[in-house]
């Protein structure tokens, strides 16, 4: 009760021109947004880069690489948003990323590329399906808008990687 009351007065009181409000880490409303997306960028930059060094084919390579540019700019996006509203964003994936990136540094060769690719197609419907879900109900303006921003090359990666599947062979569901 204490809180809610706390709540309806700090909403009732006027900002001052050009003031800004910050969120802890617990306040923000879209913070679940804000660390799965980190987490995954940060996942998907480990993960292109370990593409890049042990990946057999070329597609996967260059896919890799393709990931280590395009998810190292979204993250410094998504730093420079949080930041300017006082959200701190995880420092490393989640713990599942990292045990499926720790897998798929035992493997190698075909294995290796077979496994990322899978890897890929299931993390980036799970990124396509956070950013919508972000845009169609989120509460954070930036939030929002970097989601409408990112998702067209989220999906373009989606495309990229099952074509990649589709051509190896590999299916994906």
């Amino acid at each position: 009760m204490k809180r809610a009351l706390f709540w309806l007065i700090v909403a009732a009181i006027p900002l001052s021109a050009g003031s800004t409000v910050t969120w802890s880490a617990e306040k923000h409303p879209d913070q679940d947004f804000f660390k799965s997306a980190a987490e995954g960028g940060i996942a998907e930059v480990e993960a292109g880069k370990l593409a890049q060094s042990k990946g057999n084919s070329t597609a996967v390579k260059d896919f890799g690489a393709m990931m280590v540019k395009d998810h190292t700019e979204a993250n410094a996006q998504l730093q420079s948003i949080a930041a300017s509203q006082g959200v701190e964003l995880p420092g490393s994936s989640s713990a599942m990323q990292m045990a499926s990136k720790a897998k798929l540094e035992l493997l190698t060769g075909d294995t290796f590329d077979k496994a990322y690719i899978r890897n890929q197609v299931a993390a980036h419907e799970q990124t396509v399906s956070l950013l919508k879900k972000e845009i169609a109900s989120g509460s954070d303006a930036q939030a929002k808008a970097f989601a409408t921003q990112v998702l067209p090359t989220i999906r373009g990666h989606l495309k990229k990687i099952r074509d990649i599947a589709a051509q190896a062979g590999i299916t994906t569901k």
